[in-house]
């Protein structure tokens, strides 16, 4: 298991984070380097470092962070469209290696993302 890193330290209050929602299961803030004008990063207390390291275990947590989304996406005005992202290891994106969503929204995405 990682004992540290970003997410760790914002969910641990080591670091400030602008956090929009938190819970026993999972914390929610403002990302630094927003790519909509909304946009949230959903991460669970557990840590679990890329979505191929979920086991059968994590269900509930996982559908839990759905419903946080939902929640939020209401929350922050953006319930008319939004895109629930994961990245999947550093090729995918990630950047963290802790799960995590990226909601964003405020704006029409495009597809493909890039």
């Amino acid at each position: 298991m990682l004992t540290d890193n970003i997410f760790l330290k914002i969910i641990d209050k080591k670091i400030p984070a602008a956090i929009v929602h938190e819970d026993d299961i999972c914390v929610a803030f403002k990302d630094i380097n927003p790519q909509a004008p909304v946009h949230v990063l959903i991460v669970p207390r557990k840590v679990i470092a890329t979505h191929d390291d979920l086991k059968p275990e994590d269900e509930a947590m996982l559908g839990h962070l759905h419903l946080v989304a939902v929640k939020l996406a209401g929350q922050l005005g953006i319930q008319d469209g939004y895109r629930l992202v994961m990245n999947c290891r550093e090729r995918a994106g990630q950047t963290v290696p802790h799960l995590h969503f990226h909601l964003l929204g405020g704006r029409v995405m495009e597809w493909p993302p890039g």
